[in-house]
């Protein structure tokens, strides 16, 4: 039999404000019922759970979450901000953790969820709204290089001749305002 010892945790107040403030989500208002946890259809790979992650943040244990992978898997489908009794929006919370990790230059052990998020928004930036071919081919190159690319090619062929992938992107009719959105969220981080 093998026995663990405790470690002490020493509140960080300072955090946990620096997160609140950040987020605008009050996380001192979780009773940790677990219900966000309870409904995330992503819990069967995360290594910390979103109410843990919460927990995290009410002791100011920011370094903690940020190195989980929690923080990138999360799909920010929004069922736990739903789900939350208190109104806490989790998903906003994954996302400001995401933004805090790479200020801070943290390296995500899941390496290809954070080139997904960034191919993403990238393809948001540009045109709007999510262009899927960019957004695919764009993913696959630089997780996998060409050798990812040319796997791609013959699903990306059959999609194509379907008419499920298109070639030019559709834009949205504002689109200066989407990159003044970005702007603003630059400025901010």
């Amino acid at each position: 039999m093998t026995v663990e010892t405790l470690r002490t945790i020493t509140p960080d107040s300072t955090s946990r404000k620096m997160i609140e403030e950040m987020s605008g989500q009050k996380v001192s208002d979780c009773f940790q019922c677990g219900k966000c946890t309870n409904g995330c259809p992503i819990t069967f790979a995360m290594d910390i759970m979103p109410h843990q992650i919460v927990h995290l943040l009410q002791f100011g244990q920011v370094d903690n979450a940020l190195h989980s992978d929690t923080v990138w898997l999360c799909a920010s489908c929004e069922t736990c901000t739903t789900r939350c009794p208190n109104g806490i929006d989790i998903a906003h919370l994954m996302d400001t953790l995401r933004q805090i990790s790479k200020q801070r230059g943290i390296k995500p052990d899941q390496y290809s969820v954070s080139i997904f998020h960034k191919a993403f928004l990238g393809s948001i930036k540009r045109h709007g709204r999510v262009h899927e071919t960019e957004m695919a081919l764009t993913y696959s190159i630089e997780d996998a290089g060409w050798l990812g690319f040319l796997k791609l090619t013959g699903i990306g062929f059959a999609m194509f001749i379907k008419g499920k992938a298109k070639i030019r992107p559709s834009r949205v009719r504002a689109i200066k305002h989407v990159k003044n959105l970005f702007k603003k969220a630059e400025v901010h981080l």
